[in-house]
């Protein structure tokens, strides 16, 4: 991110889910007003409120903060850090509070700013209430800059580039260069966690020291595999035809789910199915040759970028301009290892495998390990005809 421009608005908001870059952002706009005012009153304010007293009681220490100048003249900057009771919840929907936010909205609007800044770092923000709103008009008229940080969701399809633009800039701060190929890794071995991925990239930065080039194995010798990564390895293990690995994975994901409800051996074997499906796209566009063979990750990213929209399906799941690169790149390196008619009976198999878990009493851990066992043990060469072998 780049320096707050100077004559920015005085009121400076950020808001969204993703705590970590709410805070970031916002100190980092705190710090160049520091820079640009280096004798001013700077003033730090927790708003964080258990109920809807402490709110007021927030509220109160703000609007005393607003009024009251430095003995000696000059200028001062506020920082309303952490607050939770402008969106949805107990605290936020208390009569007391919302009337509260309203009246400071409109004396916000009504403020006198000369010498006087303030940023607001926030949560969810109800955008139906009086507070908004008059936020929202004030930056439509250039007085005021709010800024939003949604959280990074698996369910965007977008996440893998936006957590690749987040992790990028972290390692820039951090002076390091990763290859594409390891900075893509990362961003599959973290997941969509903008918190994680600066944490793991400091971590990646102090282990490889005063070297600035980061390569792939330094991403697999430190980084931690988060939640969303342990599927991505699963299915990673399974395109690499490397039995005892997927099945670790496979029992990681196991064990992870009897914490998470959210996990299931359903949704395991669709992240299954999704790779197969990829290991024969590529292959596809590989016989077709709309696609070359590449070690280097750049070059095959280069590649997707000359192929024609034309021609490619309409359907999101085998079009390969809506999959990931890396998740590409990967099934490119792996899909020499089954052959077409292996694929399809891998494909088959995940079928069965879909129609045992959800319509039979079997186990599902064991229904998940035998496909896993049939699809990736290697392949049995056939035996010899003994007519053949004796004329020979």
């Amino acid at each position: 991110m780049g320096r707050t421009p100077a004559g920015s608005p005085p009121l400076f908001i950020a808001w969204g889910d993703d705590d970590h870059a709410v805070t970031r952002r916002t100190k980092q706009v705190f710090e160049d007003w520091r820079r640009e005012a280096p004798d001013a009153d700077c003033e730090v304010i927790d708003g964080t409120a258990a109920n809807a007293e402490e709110a007021l009681r927030v509220l109160g220490r703000l609007r005393e903060a607003l009024r009251t100048l430095p003995f000696f003249g000059g200028s001062k900057s506020i920082w309303l850090r952490s607050c939770n009771f402008t969106g949805e919840g107990r605290v936020s929907e208390a009569q007391s509070v919302q009337a509260s936010l309203a009246d400071l909205g409109r004396e916000l609007a009504a403020f006198d700013w000369r010498n006087v800044r303030l940023a607001v770092s926030t949560g969810k923000i109800d955008r139906r209430r009086a507070f908004y709103k008059t936020l929202d008009t004030l930056a439509d008229s250039g007085g005021a800059r709010i800024e939003h940080f949604p959280a990074l969701s698996p369910d965007d399809r977008d996440w893998r580039e936006k957590a690749e633009s987040i992790a990028a800039a972290e390692f820039r701060a951090l002076a390091k260069r990763p290859s594409g190929e390891a900075l893509s890794s990362f961003v599959e071995q973290v997941g969509p966690n903008s918190r994680l991925l600066a944490s793991e990239a400091a971590k990646l930065a102090t282990y490889v020291g005063d070297r600035q080039d980061i390569a792939l194995a330094d991403v697999e010798a430190v980084v931690t595999r988060g939640r969303h990564a342990r599927a991505f390895a699963l299915a990673d293990a399974l395109g690499d035809r490397d039995l005892p690995r997927a099945l670790r994975c496979l029992q990681d994901e196991l064990w992870a789910m009897q914490s998470d409800r959210q996990r299931s051996e359903i949704g395991l074997l669709y992240g299954l199915i999704t790779k197969i499906r990829t290991l024969i796209l590529v292959r596809e566009m590989f016989a077709e040759g709309l696609l070359r063979k590449s070690s280097d990750y750049r070059s095959f990213c280069a590649q997707l970028k000359t192929l024609s929209v034309e021609g490619l399906p309409a359907d999101r799941r085998y079009n390969p301009l809506e999959i990931n690169s890396y998740v590409l790149f990967r099934a490119a390196q792996q899909c020499a290892r089954f052959t077409p008619g292996e694929l399809v009976l891998a494909m088959e198999e995940l079928l069965q495998c879909n129609r045992r878990l959800v319509g039979s009493d079997l186990d599902g851990a064991l229904v998940l390990q035998m496909a896993i066992t049939r699809i990736a043990s290697p392949a049995t060469p056939p035996s010899p005809n003994p007519v053949t072998a004796k004329a020979r």
